[in-house]
């Protein structure tokens, strides 16, 4: 039976509380919008792996490429000991780390003496997407010591647990979803709570021409649509709403000034959308949008000014082939 450690370091009413205040915030604001933390209820994190699987989206394929050529590299690198990731949603590209961290200690412990434990520690607010990540790993390696927290990873980082030399994932350009003085504040706020000789393990998406941009948020199936859309019943399910889906249309719209993908959800008509758990009236005109996530797209010498600027040193940078997307690694 897979074991794993389970740390719970939020009230238990800590989503129910944020998405009360980002809504009461972000829809009566005059540019309407929403953190993109509420897209991923259960059916909006199965849309999601499917987006990563559909030809247009590229930005999960490229990243496990550059995993299964670089993985090795990066714990040799990183000298880690344990991995820790923020974010962890499903962890599967983390296997690929994972494999390369047991393989190094196999082949660098021969004939050695005792070593330190190794191990993996996933944090991510989804109490479920936790424990179906960490029985998987611990699933997987059972020799691995397994530590599920319950956390909010833009907050509070100094409580990120883990024993011996630490090596910290945060993949998948969720970097990208962060504005840039938020984004800024969080790079700051992670090398402070990390120690000398730690590394930062970073997956961040590329610039590039929005002809393959915009059909990555936008996909011909219309599955990013409906995961998009999906954000509607969520806050009619958890504040008594009566949002109809029929009344918007995505919109996948690239920005240049800002290099970043705005997914936005666009009024088809004038409308008023009733929120009762909140006793809140939300207007909205024809055609005006709910923007429900940014993602920003980085090139590589603003990306490690933004990095060096919060501490941290660079170690390596690797892209997948084509040069889509990056992995760099980063030290304290």
């Amino acid at each position: 039976m897979p074991t794993y450690l389970f740390t719970d370091r939020l009230p238990a009413d800590f989503s129910a509380q944020r998405l009360r205040a980002d809504v009461l915030a972000g829809l009566t604001a005059p540019a309407k919008s929403l953190p993109p933390t509420w897209l991923y209820d259960k059916v909006g994190s199965e849309l999601f792996e499917e987006i990563t699987r559909l030809p247009e989206y590229y930005p999960t394929r490229a990243e496990r490429e550059i995993l299964r050529r670089h993985a090795g590299d990066v714990v040799r690198l990183a000298g880690c000991d344990t991995l820790v990731e923020l974010g962890s949603g499903s962890s599967l590209k983390t296997h690929l780390l994972l494999d390369a961290l047991v393989a190094g200690r196999r082949a660098g412990r021969a004939g050695a003496g005792p070593a330190p434990a190794l191990g993996y520690v996933a944090l991510d607010v989804s109490e479920d997407a936790l424990r179906e990540a960490c029985e998987r790993v611990s699933f997987r390696y059972p020799d691995l010591r397994v530590h599920a927290v319950r956390a909010d990873f833009t907050d509070r980082l100094g409580i990120v647990p883990g024993a011996g030399r630490r090596l910290v994932a945060f993949l998948g350009s969720t970097i990208g979803n962060l504005p840039p003085e938020q984004r800024r504040a969080f790079l700051a706020r992670l090398c402070a709570a990390m120690r000398p000789g730690e590394h930062l393990l970073l997956g961040a998406d590329l610039v590039k021409s929005p002809d393959v941009l915009v059909p990555a948020y936008d996909d011909a199936a219309g599955v990013t649509a409906a995961f998009d859309l999906n954000l509607l019943d969520v806050l009619n399910r958890a504040l008594d709403g009566d949002f109809d889906r029929a009344d918007f249309v995505h919109r996948a719209v690239w920005v240049p000034q800002q290099e970043w993908i705005e997914m936005r959800l666009e009024a088809r008509r004038p409308l008023v959308a009733t929120l009762a758990g909140l006793g809140l009236r939300v207007h909205f005109a024809r055609g005006e949008h709910l923007r429900t996530e940014i993602s920003a797209k980085f090139r590589r010498r603003l990306l490690a000014a933004e990095l060096t600027g919060a501490g941290f040193t660079p170690v390596a940078w690797w892209t997948d082939e084509a040069r889509r997307f990056s992995l760099s690694l980063w030290g304290t």
